[in-house]
């Protein structure tokens, strides 16, 4: 199909006053209306441009299974969702499991494990284990995203288990995956990193268990799990390498692997936006995007 140059001229105004946004946002908002929502299309947006802040939750929810294609059951399935949400909360009142005092994530942890049935004992009063702390950390992140509690907890409760269900098997070979990428981009910068012993003790549970909750503010942050909602895990991989990239000269200049840990655990968060702007082109150039039309 030919290319509609009013169009293209457009977008390049847009882009030039700084409106760049402008056509994607019309775009979405008419795929916004289609009833049934065409999930595919929705997903295909969501890889290849930013969501608006303003319909991001509602696209999330979809994307996530929390409402269905249908737009005029969102009303009813929402009404579900709300009373199954009170439901496990007051179940686990009665158990005392919980109790006011309970932080909110805490809570989300307790009823997460109890639909998925591995709730523990009450009498056992262990630590949460690495499981339970990349839960709480994505519930912390999304917390400061979403404003309401029963909201926050089916996002994050379908976002962990999406993410588990559909990237389980490929995230213990997305540091390879940095490790092949980093020869391309930067090999003086990966060898510094083999030669030190830094490689082996890489953040990767931070940065590839936990989807950067903990490491980006959430302004950089949902950008990011944009991507992965609507089905890439690779995305993580280049938000890695390109947070590398950024400080390779203070990490070229580090020869101790702990030093280089705490530089990358510990990084400012002032530019984390332009990281994960130059990330996602590094995604585009090396992975593509789905092309249907949106």
């Amino acid at each position: 199909m030919a290319e509609d140059p009013q169009r293209n001229f457009r977008s390049a105004y847009y882009e030039k006053v700084g409106f760049r946004g402008v056509e994607e946002k019309k775009s979405l908002e008419i795929l916004l209306k289609d009833n049934p929502l065409d999930v595919e299309k929705l997903s295909t947006f969501s890889q290849r441009f930013p969501l608006p802040s303003m319909y991001r939750i509602h696209v999330w929810k979809v994307l996530l299974g929390i409402l269905p294609p249908h737009s005029d059951s969102h009303s009813l399935v929402g009404g579900y969702r709300r009373e199954q949400y009170q439901d496990v909360l007051e179940a686990l009142k009665v158990m005392r499991f919980v109790h006011m005092a309970t932080p909110q994530t805490q809570v989300y942890l307790r009823m997460f494990q109890l639909e998925s049935q591995v709730l523990p004992r009450r009498s056992d009063t262990s630590a949460p284990d690495e499981e339970d702390e990349d839960f709480l950390s994505i519930a912390r992140a999304m917390e400061e995203i979403v404003e309401d509690p029963m909201d926050c907890y089916w996002l994050i409760k379908n976002f962990v288990n999406q993410f588990n269900n559909k990237f389980g098997d490929s995230i213990p070979h997305l540091p390879k995956s940095l490790e092949h990428y980093l020869s391309v981009e930067e090999p003086r910068l990966l060898n510094h990193l083999k030669n030190t012993g830094a490689l082996a003790m890489l953040p990767y549970s931070l940065w590839f268990r936990r989807c950067f909750a903990g490491c980006l503010p959430e302004s950089s942050l949902q950008r990011v799990w944009d991507k992965v909602i609507s089905g890439s895990c690779k995305i993580l991989v280049f938000v890695a390498m390109e947070i590398l990239l950024s400080y390779k000269i203070v990490v070229m200049g580090t020869s101790r692997p702990e030093g280089v840990v705490s530089i990358l655990c510990n990084m400012p968060q002032e530019n984390t936006d332009a990281i994960v702007t130059k990330a996602i082109d590094l995604w585009h150039k090396y992975c593509g995007t789905p092309m249907h039309s949106v």
